[in-house]
């Protein structure tokens, strides 16, 4: 009888055993079930939002092509300047903006067409940084950082035997800038700086003028040793709803001629910034957009970042 007893105890706990075990079992298998949803679920709302993110760019570029058609000037007054609202689409919503970055200063201005440093952009650089309250010497190290050459300009240059001996070494690129983040690897540039510069400068292929209708203020103030902020804000308010009647008449007074030849009131090169939200998966597409003479607007680089 006792041994009965026994025995009926050991099978109720082998049960519950058992029971415990398919329990914990069925609820990993729930969990990992749940995961691989939550997993499919996140990809496939990334590859729409990138799909998302494509037909804005392709709507972007029509608008361009409109705008040429309709006007040979580019200004802030203009549809494509306005940002993009929020936009409604299934699960989230979708918006941006679109940047002149000929209203920038062109890094790769500093190179001439023989890959040597141009002084006077080279001048301008140090007045843009002037103007923004960065220290100066990051136009000499910038123009190190690009040039053919190996050798440290004077006084603020550094090349390979400055970058070598940092942890992690790495050498000058000794190139033209593809994008303007690269900057963050000169010598001496930290975050906070580099948010600063970032609105005012561009890494555009080749040497481009500057397109005074939507040229920053700061830009602006950097095209002459002898303008000054009270310039600055006339051409600001001058330009304001339709941009510069005449280019030459606003400027002939403040600048050079060999700076008045490099103002433009037309732009080839824009960046488009695309933000889609669907559900909790958040992509931006970074789009450099070269609009060519004829109004063709080529995609000439992309960046994506998710989140």
């Amino acid at each position: 009888m006792i041994r009965a007893l026994k025995n009926r105890g050991v099978a109720l706990i082998t049960a519950m055993l058992i029971a415990a075990l398919a329990a914990m079992v069925a609820a990993n298998l729930a969990w990992d079930n749940a995961l691989d949803v939550r997993r499919t679920m996140m990809l496939l709302n990334r590859d729409q939002a990138v799909q998302v993110a494509l037909g804005a760019e392709s709507w972007i570029m029509n608008i361009l092509r409109e705008d040429l058609e309709a006007s040979q000037t580019d200004h802030l007054g203009e549809l494509w300047a306005a940002q993009l609202p929020p936009l409604p689409i299934d699960n989230g919503e979708v918006f941006g903006t679109i940047e002149d970055l000929q209203g920038r200063f062109n890094v790769n201005n500093l190179l001439d067409n023989e890959g040597k440093i141009e002084e006077e952009s080279l001048e301008q650089f140090r007045r843009l940084l002037n103007a923004l309250g960065v220290d100066q010497r990051f136009a000499g190290i910038t123009a190190d950082w690009i040039d053919s050459d190996r050798e440290p300009s004077f006084p603020d240059g550094a090349e390979d035997s400055i970058y070598t001996g940092m942890i992690p070494s790495y050498r000058t690129a000794n190139q033209a800038l593809s994008n303007v983040s690269e900057l963050a690897a000169i010598e001496g540039m930290d975050r906070e700086t580099f948010k600063i510069l970032e609105p005012h400068i561009s890494a555009l292929p080749g040497r481009t003028p500057v397109n005074a209708n939507t040229a920053t203020p700061a830009v602006l103030l950097s095209l002459d040793e002898n303008m000054t902020v009270a310039d600055v804000e006339g051409l600001v308010t001058e330009r304001e709803a339709t941009g510069f009647t005449d280019i030459e008449t606003s400027f002939a007074s403040l600048v050079t001629p060999d700076v008045l030849n490099r103002l433009e009131d037309s732009t080839q090169y824009f960046r488009l910034k695309v933000v889609v939200q669907i559900d909790t998966v958040r992509v931006t597409l970074y789009s450099v957009l070269l609009r060519g003479p004829q109004g063709s607007v080529t995609p000439v680089l992309r960046s994506l970042g998710t989140t």
